[in-house]
């Protein structure tokens, strides 16, 4: 086994129907550009009963349906938000606690050290964050995951993951292995991805190959480590 391997995330994601909320952070081939992907998918009415809508340098998640809504709790949230030279990009509101607690003068880790898994038995959906942090025309990031030590949900677990970026390397991080009942929850190191140079090219490989039935919505951030400027892509299954 080749533990340096980077894999395909379309070859990843092709024969996977329900991947279930997903992050992929990393640099471009060229090493110009970090990357920043978050993908929803939903098999519930009320999970598909969504959409991304672009707030500024933040994304937030909105119902499609007003008149849909059952529960609002887990659904609705801000996934991608920026705090100075930090990007935050996570699966439910645990974005606004690191957010709180970074501008508090506290960590990453701590802000997560507060939360735990989503309470949504028997599934027990994980609660995946990331943050990048940016800094002398370069970044670093880390990712984490939080998820119950049992099927009864009696504890919870927090993995938390340092990466200095290299060009072309992204890690892959989502919260099921694959679809069930319940869902089993995503096992071990966050995945290497390659990260191409194209910003379309990234973001129709993660689009195309999410479950057509499934997939709701996914928003894509490249940033120019030399002048800041940042080029997005949202796609909607909703319009």
């Amino acid at each position: 086994m080749d533990i340096y391997q980077v894999s395909d995330i379309g070859e990843l994601l092709r024969h996977n129907s329900y991947a279930g909320r997903g992050i992929v952070i990393g640099k471009t081939e060229d090493g110009t550009k970090a990357a920043a992907a978050y993908f929803i998918m939903g098999r519930s009415e009320n999970s598909r009963n969504r959409i991304f809508i672009e707030d500024g340098d933040n994304v937030v998640i909105h119902p499609f349906d007003v008149s849909k809504v059952k529960d609002p709790s887990l659904i609705i949230y801000t996934p991608v938000r920026t705090f100075e030279n930090k990007l935050i990009v996570t699966n439910g509101d645990q974005t606004d606690t690191i957010y709180d607690f970074i501008r508090d003068g506290k960590s990453f880790s701590e802000a997560l050290a507060t939360r735990c898994f989503e309470p949504d038995a028997p599934n027990f959906t994980p609660r995946i964050s990331s943050m990048l942090t940016f800094e002398d025309q370069d970044f670093t990031y880390q990712m984490s995951i939080l998820k119950s030590a049992d099927a009864a949900g009696t504890v919870c677990n927090r993995y938390t993951f340092d990466f200095q970026p290299l060009p072309g390397l992204g890690h892959f991080i989502h919260t099921y292995v694959c679809d069930g009942n319940p869902v089993p929850t995503f096992q071990g190191e966050p995945e290497r991805v390659g990260i191409p140079n194209c910003i379309n090219e990234f973001t129709d490989k993660i689009w195309d190959h999410l479950d057509a039935s499934n997939r709701i919505s996914l928003y894509v951030r490249y940033i120019d480590l030399k002048t800041g400027i940042a080029e997005n892509r949202m796609i909607n299954k909703n319009k």
